[in-house]
């Protein structure tokens, strides 16, 4: 990581009230990013306590070494948190973890730092790899990918309305010289967008629809609230805050068909109706942002937080 980039963890103090810290038990942090989070739970663990942390930026797995690198009981790994099964077998967690955190989207260094190309603010490479040995980068998926393709990213990501107006002249525009920078991709979705919405850049659905798509964000999270009910113990708190609805509505979805159970086949010898046991409770309503946090830190606007606890 170059430079020094400020992080303001979003629900702090509600994520890790959450929790439900035990000082001797174990937790994982499925998004270090500059270690709010983290900090907050090595605060309540005791000795015995032990906090592993995952992340698939390496900027960021290179900070988490070295700011805890004197705490025996933190453990920071590079790994994007679909891969907490593999976690799990490597140092033997499977039923063992007392709480999994999860703070998803992209992080405030990360949209700091121009050469990451997340934002449209500045000018940078079109990149948006959150782990930069992944391929395609943005820029190259672009330069690629049929207008069809494009356009259908934009929709299911974005839900940006204009996504095939868009689409075409991405097309038309690589055909005259390649899309290589935020700012050539912002300013071209800016000139052919018919109006503009009220504080809202025209390219900001765009630029999250092809973060989220080249991120694989929205596959990976739902690799990892599975495999999480393998992960957790019993009475272990699943703790995750999303920030647009793409993510919150899987989120929901995942807590409210594991809290269900499932339904048994009519003309079996149980009783009418009978269910078998949901394997996570929900616990309490989604939680947002109070408005003295919203001004703090205007990030915190579109979080909402979700969570639930295992029981079987």
């Amino acid at each position: 990581m170059s430079g020094v980039h400020s992080h303001q963890p979003v629900l702090l103090q509600a994520a890790v009230k959450a929790m439900h810290i035990h000082p001797q038990g174990c937790y994982i942090d499925g998004t270090f990013g500059r270690g709010g989070h983290s900090g907050a739970i090595l605060r309540h663990l005791g000795d015995g306590g032990r906090l592993y942390a995952l992340d698939k930026d390496y900027s960021a797995v290179q900070y988490g070494s070295r700011k805890f690198a004197d705490d025996p009981r933190f453990h920071m790994l590079h790994a994007s948190f679909a891969r907490l099964a593999e976690v799990a077998t490597q140092y033997d967690l499977f039923g063992k973890v007392d709480g999994l955190l999860l703070d998803l989207g992209v992080s405030s260094p990360q949209l700091d730092e121009a050469q990451r190309g997340f934002s449209f603010q500045q000018d940078g490479p079109l990149d948006m790899r959150m782990d930069q040995n992944e391929h395609p980068s943005a820029a190259e998926w672009l330069a690629s990918a049929r207008d069809d393709e494009i356009a259908n990213v934009l929709w299911e990501y974005g839900e940006e309305r204009f996504s095939r107006r868009i689409a075409r002249a991405v097309v038309a525009a690589r055909q005259q010289a390649p899309l290589q920078t935020t700012s050539q991709l912002a300013d071209l979705i800016a000139r052919v967008m018919p109006f503009r919405e009220h504080h809202k850049h025209p390219a900001t659905r765009s630029f999250q629809a092809i973060r989220i798509f080249i991120n694989r964000e929205l596959e990976d999270l739902r690799k990892c609230l599975q495999q999480s009910l393998d992960v957790l113990a019993q009475g272990g708190r699943l703790v995750v805050i999303s920030f647009h609805s793409l993510e919150d509505r899987i989120v929901k979805r995942f807590m409210r068909d594991q809290s269900r159970g499932e339904v048994l086949p009519r003309g079996l010898p149980v009783q009418d109706n009978a269910r078998k046991q949901g394997r996570i409770r929900l616990l309490g309503k989604a939680v947002k942002p109070t408005e003295d946090e919203i001004r703090d830190n205007p990030r915190a606007r579109s979080a909402i937080m979700r969570v639930a606890e295992m029981v079987a």
